[in-house]
């Protein structure tokens, strides 16, 4: 396969792009007076439709007060967590080896460019996400007696975004609780979206997955080694070595570890390619990085099949604890777990009303859930940085405003005004240091 075939494909795409805009702009259909404008490389639709819909979804105000009320506490918890958790990344950057700082691309959180997050399910995840954070801003706004001056699409080659254009002028009139609750609900959007899919893929996954056995899952085999001489083959589960148990990493890692080379053993596994149980004799090879212990010759997933669909269903309810439970189901695409595709899928087979499904289909819609819960998570918790321009930003102007209003009393709206000015520029340049804290010191110590 040609290595740089998507860098190929990317360069066409965004060749295309580039014509298309072209040919509008020589049609004369591109332009800040049109429906069809740029902003930046980006090509921004711009449209007066669907306002009459945020009018009406934005007529109970107080449900949705109460709503942006709910939002501003849960961003300000949202905006301390992951400042917090900056901070300890910065501190945590003095242990790395430049080997193991992360590159750039993992900074940033788009599909196709972070490594870890999958193009086409990044892509629908990140659409939905940012359309539904931008409409909830726009419902928000409006019942508040906020105008929004139109609705609109960012297009790169595919849409990278969504916004809703509220009136600056009345943005700047409403009072600091209305602006709050306004650039608040994005977050809430973000974090009510990643717990209804969680609890999507949770119940999906609940009543349709089974594991095929009890065991550690094997995710690839190396060549010419005993386990490959004896026809294992990732998607398989071995169950026991030498007739004990191994029903987690732990307890595999610990029966390998009593072995010795050219020892013979007992190995049963979950034959995927079969169908069922089987027990075959393998004579082990030298390890290659431990002196005296036997070798099989697979790599295994950290998470066993058990502990990988527990994991999606409820990770609060894993046998190392809810917190270890809850990292697990964080960083399953940084283990290779998500999205499950290849040889994982044979870990399970199909029930219930699902029986009858195709497993590649069942599979692209499970992944689908977890990506949307995923980034509409990060989507949520990014926004609430104290950073300008995010609607982190606008809420730690108001919240520094709203301090110095108490401790202040002297001072005029235009003072406050201008102290939250300067506490938001100041936040924005201490996060923009955090995040590049542990992408450059590592590599300068």
């Amino acid at each position: 396969m040609n290595p740089y075939l998507g860098y190929e494909i990317a360069l066409v795409l965004v060749a295309a792009y580039g014509g298309i805009l072209y040919v509008l702009h020589r049609s004369g259909r591109l332009g800040p007076d049109r429906p069809l404008s740029l902003f930046g490389p980006a090509l921004m639709t711009k449209t007066q439709r669907g306002r009459a819909l945020l009018d009406r979804w934005g007529r109970f105000r107080r449900f949705w007060s109460a709503v942006g009320d709910l939002g501003v506490v849960l961003a300000a918890i949202a905006m301390a967590t992951i400042v917090v958790l900056l901070l300890l990344g910065a501190i945590a950057a003095f242990r790395l080896t430049p080997a193991q700082a992360p590159s750039v691309t993992e900074a940033v959180g788009l599909p196709g460019i972070n490594p870890i997050i999958p193009l086409g399910y990044g892509i629908v995840a990140l659409v939905i996400g940012i359309v539904l954070h931008e409409l909830m801003h726009g419902v928000l706004a409006r019942s508040q007696k906020i105008g929004v001056k139109s609705l609109g699409i960012l297009w790169f080659v595919v849409p990278i975004g969504a916004f809703v254009e509220q009136d600056d002028q009345e943005m700047l009139a409403a009072s600091r609780r209305q602006r709050d609750r306004v650039a608040a609900a994005g977050v809430l959007a973000n974090f009510a979206l990643a717990v209804v899919f969680f609890l999507a893929l949770s119940g999906l996954v609940l009543v349709a997955v089974q594991p095929n056995a009890n065991g550690v899952g094997i995710a690839y085999v190396e060549s010419n080694t005993p386990a490959a001489n004896a026809s294992l083959a990732a998607g398989d589960i071995i169950t026991a070595v030498n007739s004990t148990a191994t029903p987690t990493l732990t307890q595999f890692e610990a029966v390998l570890a009593k072995t010795t080379p050219g020892e013979t053993v007992s190995v049963s596994y979950y034959d995927a390619n079969l169908g069922h149980t089987v027990t075959t004799s393998v004579v082990l090879a030298p390890s290659p990085t431990v002196h005296g212990r036997g070798f099989l010759g697979v790599a295994v997933d950290t998470l066993t099949p058990a502990e990988l669909k527990q994991t999606l269903v409820w990770p609060a309810g894993s046998a190392a604890g809810p917190v270890t439970g809850t990292l697990d189901w964080l960083v399953l695409p940084f283990a290779t777990l998500e999205p499950i595709s290849g040889s994982t899928t044979e870990y399970y087979h199909l029930s219930g009303p699902f029986s009858g499904t195709s497993p590649a289909a069942f599979w692209v819609g499970a992944n689908i859930l977890y990506w949307l819960a995923w980034m509409n998570l990060l989507l949520g918790l990014s926004n609430a940085l104290p950073l300008v321009p995010l609607d982190g930003g606008l809420l730690f102007r108001d919240f520094a405003a709203s301090v110095a209003a108490r401790v202040r009393r002297g001072w005029s709206a235009a003072q406050l005004d201008a102290f939250g000015g300067r506490a938001v520029a100041l936040s924005s340049v201490i996060v923009l240091i955090l995040l590049l804290w542990s992408f450059v010191v590592p590599r300068l110590i």
